[in-house]
């Protein structure tokens, strides 16, 4: 049974907030919810019809639930999670089954389509080979290089030189894996601990993760090689730039900037780097947004993958500081609506949104308040604490947020769609912003960014404004 949400938990994520123990409810579930949605993949492919998912596909998933179920068993003496536990609730493999889900769940289809879903169910495979060389099983099975790349998930990818599909056998023993391939010379891999693994040879590409937050904590994997982790390409001007494949200059870049997130993230309040520390998994690195010129960003989350951060390369620690802020404030939030119905509302986009021009649901309004309100009070915090040098600059942020979820919260608190949860949790949100009031940023600071604020919504009424009708 899945873990209610006490009074407690509720409140303090409604400040922007959360304790040890209401971030661990929010990873217990998330987790619970993985194993699950991974056991309806198999579930599926038992009950679909043989034309979307033959005997042969059913068999080997079986095959490899086993493999995967003896990996378990071979749990770490430190009581990290297994191998297999790690694999299957590793951020990117909610995409994955979500996409083989809808695949399974299909009616007549089409020959690519089948094609596509087989591809996706022999990832799996993959997924099962490295959790169980994790585990220091020994073990021989075939794998399929799809489009010339063999993606092993935290280990690495092979490249071919056949843009067809390619069988390669995968042999794993003492910590050594043998990739072999027809007419092709033998790969030997050496696993390394955590993320990675090391190569002479020049088809394999290993995965690459920064060092951990803190000193002792987990290296934190930045993921440019797995197939699922961007999700298609939107029409519209705020879907995510593309996936990025950082050089060594732009690792180092990015190597620079890490380092000194978790010194920023605390000045902005001690929770602020806690809640990085227990929430956030990998990094998915984005192509920089057209015309950003190394000053723009692009960020963002994906429901089905908990504790993935998608992100173009950060400029400067404290810009890196304010997207983890703004983006694990995303992933508290859905995964919070995953266990407690805050509104009942339709999805009419009808909403002023003063971070954006177009209008917004009032899930939308939710989310993007809540992601400025916890950014101003981080800037909040910075400026009160800051050296000079920054303070200026914290202040005006503040300032900025601040306004612009000040113009949000009449809307949010006014809904007649809240529930009694929803609404204890919105009446936080306003607690929040009002506390913020004994520490005022200077009246310069306030005054720009109110008229601000009063520009962007003058600008989003004119929109919303019906052109007269033209007499011909």
């Amino acid at each position: 049974m899945l873990p209610e949400v006490p009074e407690r938990a509720l409140t303090e994520l409604g400040r922007t907030e959360g304790g040890a123990d209401t971030l661990a409810l929010l990873v217990r579930d998330q987790d619970t919810r993985r194993l699950l949605l991974l056991r309806a993949v198999l579930d599926a492919a038992e009950a679909a019809d043989p034309a979307v998912c033959p005997a042969a596909l059913r068999a080997r998933l079986r095959e490899d639930w086993a493999l995967l179920t003896e990996a378990d068993r071979a749990a770490p003496a430190d009581g990290r999670a297994s191998p297999a536990r790690a694999r299957l609730i590793y951020p990117l493999t909610g995409p994955w089954a979500r996409r083989c889900l809808r695949g399974l769940r299909g009616v007549a289809p089409t020959d690519s389509e089948r094609r596509e879903l087989a591809h996706d169910l022999a990832y799996f495979s993959a997924v099962a080979a490295v959790a169980a060389a994790r585990a220091g099983i020994s073990f021989t099975t075939p794998l399929t290089a799809r489009e010339g790349r063999l993606a092993l998930p935290s280990l690495g990818v092979l490249r071919t030189d056949d843009r067809n599909d390619t069988v390669v056998e995968v042999a794993h023993d003492k910590g050594v894996m043998t990739l072999r391939r027809p007419d092709a010379q033998d790969v030997i891999v050496h696993l390394e601990r955590g993320t990675g693994a090391w190569s002479a040879a020049l088809a394999w590409t290993s995965a690459y993760a920064l060092p951990g937050l803190l000193p002792g904590a987990e290296p934190m994997p930045l993921d440019d090689l797995d197939p699922y982790r961007v999700p298609p390409r939107e029409p519209d001007q705020y879907a995510l730039s593309g996936p990025a494949a950082p050089d060594e200059a732009e690792r180092k870049r990015w190597l620079q900037t890490w380092s000194g997130t978790a010194a920023v993230l605390r000045t902005g309040g001690d929770h602020r780097l806690t809640e990085a520390l227990e929430l956030l998994r990998c990094l998915v690195p984005l192509e920089m947004p057209p015309g950003a010129d190394g000053r723009g960003s692009c960020s963002g989350t994906r429901r089905e993958a908990f504790g993935a951060l998608l992100s173009s390369a950060p400029a400067t620690p404290v810009a890196f500081a304010a997207t983890l802020v703004h983006e694990v404030q995303h992933t508290k939030l859905a995964a919070l609506c995953e266990m407690v119905t805050l509104h009942q509302a339709d999805p009419t986009a009808r909403y002023f949104a003063p971070w954006r021009p177009d209008s917004r649901p009032y899930e939308g309004l939710l989310q993007g308040a809540y992601a400025h309100l916890a950014l101003a009070d981080f800037f909040q915090r910075r400026a009160l604490t800051t050296v000079r040098d920054g303070r200026e600059s914290a202040w005006a942020q503040h300032a900025r947020y601040r306004a612009q979820v000040g113009a949000a919260l009449p809307a949010l608190v006014g809904s007649p769609d809240l529930t009694v949860r929803g609404r204890t949790f919105v009446d936080e949100m306003v607690a929040a912003y009002e506390r913020m009031a004994e520490h005022p940023a200077p009246r310069g600071h306030t005054a720009r960014a109110r008229a601000y604020v009063k520009a962007v919504r003058a600008l989003w009424t004119q929109r919303q404004t019906p052109a007269p009708p033209t007499n011909r």
